[in-house]
């Protein structure tokens, strides 16, 4: 596919498109640890780790995004402890660019843990109990601290089938924090980071940093905001708006999907929120990682798109293929030689059948845990890859009807029970 020439001079955080069919279009993405083309599936490495999943495996299914999450990695090993450690990308060894979450669904799943106010989120930590603020500026300085590409602002995230006013509630607090979230990360940008605490070494190991004043210097980073309002038009909208009105951003984000609502709902939502968002900004949708929801939002106009699904649905032994999920832990793949899918090139398809892949399960052995999240991060991370390839080809619309029809023409498995429900999963 060839490469439009205005891409070679994008600045930092610079956004490109071309090809564009309908709302649908191919991007390149622009960030200080490389580019990123658009669509993409960024897969989900929660505490600096894609689960059961090496850097090098990741990186070799084509993946040039990944992301973290800043309410884990804040609780353990601590922000500061990743930036004395040069910052999350020496941490966990991942090159290419990143993004961090800023936790705002974390807290949203600690529903018994936690008050909402007005100045913040009060929580107990699911690890040892203890209580924290998470404040709008303290969430800046965390993922300041982090040091990804690309960070979040911290939002108030509802359940997607909430009602007109507590939806509305959420969405203004939501621009409220926004404002907040940008004025501390302006600051740390013009001050810097606060000193790092003593930090005690073990004798004999290397120095963590030499120049103390140069190493509190914020890094370069692109801070989006979250477009809330449940499923609500109205309220979508205005959240749109509000956004563009505090701001000029490097891309913008659209949250409070995926969270209990119907499938129609979401992309009824995508479909208000396209023609309100800037056409020149990548646009992110959080937490929809499902083919098909993945394909439906392409078409809509996204260009990112992140979800924990592939690795959690495979290590509970659910592949995805182009006729839906296979799960694998069924009986009638004790004898089936068959890769999960014929063409498929990733290292799981490559080199094993589904008889051995079942045998791993029923013998909990991790290697089929690992083999399984391999193969649906390559499948999502090469289905972004086919929808820039179709796009570039000007053949994306009949593509996607093609796609949509096969992966959801299998009502029932062949065994004539019904399959594994695609409900998103975050």
């Amino acid at each position: 596919m060839a490469t439009p020439p205005e891409v070679a001079s994008l600045p930092e955080f610079g956004f490109h498109t071309a090809d564009a069919q309908g709302s649908a279009r191919r991007g390149w993405f622009r960030t200080p640890h490389g580019m990123v083309e658009t669509p993409a599936f960024m897969p989900v490495g929660t505490h600096a780790t894609i689960k059961g999943l090496s850097v090098e495996e990741v990186e070799a299914t084509g993946a040039e995004m990944v992301l973290s999450n800043a309410y884990h990695l804040y609780l353990r090993p601590g922000d500061t402890a990743v930036r004395a450690l040069g910052g999350l990308h020496a941490f966990a060894r991942w090159q290419g660019p990143m993004l961090t979450d800023s936790g705002g669904f974390q807290v949203f799943s600690l529903s018994k843990h936690r008050t909402v106010r007005e100045q913040g989120i009060e929580f107990r930590s699911h690890l040892d109990g203890s209580l924290h603020d998470y404040t709008p500026e303290a969430v800046m300085r965390i993922e300041r601290n982090l040091g990804a590409d690309v960070i979040m602002q911290l939002d108030e995230l509802i359940e997607g089938k909430s009602d007109f006013g507590a939806s509305q509630a959420a969405m203004e607090r939501s621009l409220r924090w926004l404002d907040r979230c940008r004025a501390e990360f302006e600051r740390l940008g013009r001050e810097g980071r606060a000193p790092l605490a003593r930090i005690e070494m073990v004798p004999g190991a290397p120095a963590l940093f030499t120049d103390a004043e140069a190493e509190r210097q914020a890094p370069t980073q692109a801070l989006f905001p979250i477009v809330q309002g449940g499923i609500h038009a109205e309220l979508r909208r205005n959240s749109v708006r509000g956004i563009r009105q505090a701001g000029d951003w490097h891309g913008i984000a659209i949250g409070g999907l995926s969270v209990g609502e119907a499938k129609a709902d979401m992309y009824a939502t995508i479909d208000v929120c396209d023609p309100e968002l800037p056409r020149d900004k990548p646009r992110y949708l959080m937490g929809v990682g499902f083919p098909d929801d993945l394909v439906e939002s392409v078409a809509r106009g996204v260009d990112l798109f992140d979800c924990v699904v592939p690795t959690r649905m495979g290590r509970h032994g659910t592949a995805f293929t182009p006729d839906g999920t296979v799960q694998i832990k069924r009986a009638d793949h004790r004898f089936d030689k068959r890769p999960l899918v014929e063409d498929c090139d990733c290292h799981t398809c490559a080199r094993y059948d589904r008889a051995y892949l079942r045998h791993l399960f029923n013998a909990e052995e991790m290697l089929g845990l690992r083999l399984l999240s391999l193969h649906n991060v390559h499948y999502l991370v090469g289905l972004m890859r086919t929808a820039r390839v179709e796009l570039a080809r000007g053949r994306f619309a009949g593509w996607a009807t093609r796609y949509l029809e096969r992966y959801r023409a299998v009502s029932r498995t062949a065994s004539g029970r019904p399959p594994l429900t695609t409900d998103p999963v975050v």
